[in-house]
């Protein structure tokens, strides 16, 4: 690694902080612009969190992502906010960069995309970016201190002060902790008098009271389609994903997608059969005469030990089809197709895929992601108050954002005379 330069002899143009998704990919672009770019990172071990990502291969964008109508994918308060970096880079050119350093993906349910072998792969393509864009280095670098006097930033690192004419803020959210998040991010929005939306944990298991999840927790493993939905008339989201079962609540993609939208104290209603008219076809397998317990009937539909389970809660369900009542066979098709309960909570940011919130829109730009209040102070990635569904979306959007950025800094910091 280089020796810390003075301030006053600084050679960046740019430095950008956080090594992750948006970081390193906007480092990258950047430099290859012509831009002279500092990235640093107070973490021992690179992108961490593309190293963990889709079980370790990086579910890296998805080809059913829509920039024209982002608000499909998108949270935040301003969910059109993404629409104009979306555009302008979208799933076919970051797949075109994947293809170019040749690395092998295959295409799972519901336009994911994942690399057949490993997130190593990815990390290792966008170092090369950044090495081919002429990108300095620091890792671990930790950065104390952010001062701005009208002309350009100083940075107070561990490995000396660093002056630089702009600031890329790509620290990520409070995600798990663990692999080095922190609310850094946030910290230097508020300093430059930016507005920041609430975080909290998104794409996270959801958890119940202990005591009234105890006949659920047995099914603890076990996974199955389901519809689950939160909120009404207008705000009602529903999705069609599988859940899992936990010891202290319910996971799976379903959950993680509804978490996100989720509020705290309002119910999920899930239909555990989606598709399925199950008094229809209890009653008329009662009208055959089926002596069969209701829950051997019911695994037909629902997998056998959540059948077992679900008949012990009345005792009119402990018993053959053909000596059960109607209203008996109705009332638990209903509970089934129109399960509600309300989680008590979340399993926090140990275990949330990504931070919603973040840094307000409304402080920044769409179309170069700069702080309209403070000269030259981007933000990109997860620490703006931008969050894409389960499946490679928050991926996009880190891609996007970074590359808006660069195009950005490219523009304002690079002349035409020494552009490459």
């Amino acid at each position: 690694m280089p020796d810390a330069p003075s301030p006053d002899l600084s050679p960046f143009d740019a430095v950008v902080i956080g090594a992750g998704a948006a970081g390193l990919f906007c480092a990258g672009q950047a430099g290859q612009l012509g831009v002279k770019v500092l990235l640093v990172d107070h973490a021992e071990k690179v992108a961490e969190k593309i190293r963990i990502s889709g079980g370790g291969r990086c579910n890296f964008t998805n080809r059913d992502l829509d920039p024209r109508a982002p608000h499909k994918h998108f949270l935040g308060d301003n969910p059109h906010f993404c629409r104009s970096a979306l555009a302008r880079y979208t799933p076919a050119d970051f797949l075109a960069l994947v293809q170019k350093h040749g690395i092998p993906f295959h295409e799972k349910h519901k336009g994911q995309l994942f690399g057949d072998e490993s997130s190593d792969d990815f990390i290792r393509m966008l170092l090369a970016e950044c090495e081919a864009g002429g990108v300095t280095h620091w890792q671990p670098c930790s950065v104390s201190a952010i001062a701005h006097d009208g002309e350009g930033y100083t940075l107070q690192t561990s490995r000396g002060a660093v002056r630089t004419r702009a600031v890329v803020i790509a620290t990520g959210g409070l995600s798990i902790p663990k692999i080095g998040a922190t609310d850094f991010g946030h910290r230097i929005a508020q300093q430059f008098g930016l507005r920041v939306v609430a975080p909290r944990p998104a794409l996270v298991p959801l958890t119940f009271d202990g005591a009234a999840w105890a006949p659920f927790a047995q099914l603890a493993g076990l996974a199955l389609p389901v519809r689950i939905e939160t909120g009404t008339k207008k705000e009602r989201v529903a999705f069609d994903e599988d859940l899992l079962f936990t010891h202290r609540g319910l996971s799976g993609p379903a959950v993680l997608q509804i978490s996100s939208y989720w509020k705290e104290g309002t119910p999920l209603r899930i239909d555990l059969a989606p598709g399925q008219d199950l008094a229809g076809e209890l009653l008329a397998a009662k009208a055959r005469g089926s002596r069969k317990l209701i829950a051997n009937e019911l695994a037909q539909w629902v997998p056998s030990r959540l059948a077992d389970a679900w008949v012990q809660q009345d005792a009119a369900w402990q018993r053959p089809v053909n000596e059960a009542s109607d209203k008996a066979l109705q009332q638990l098709a209903a509970r089934l197709s129109a399960w509600e309960l309300v989680p008590t909570g979340s399993e926090g940011y140990r275990k949330a895929e990504v931070t919603a919130g973040g840094v307000d829109t409304r402080e920044l730009s769409s179309q170069t992601l700069e702080a309209t209040k403070q000269p030259r102070l981007y933000f990109i990635g997860e620490v703006v108050d931008v969050t894409g569904w389960l499946g490679g979306y928050n991926f996009q959007w880190a891609w996007a954002s970074g590359h808006a950025c660069a195009q950005a800094l490219a523009a304002s910091l690079v002349s035409r005379e020494n552009a490459p």
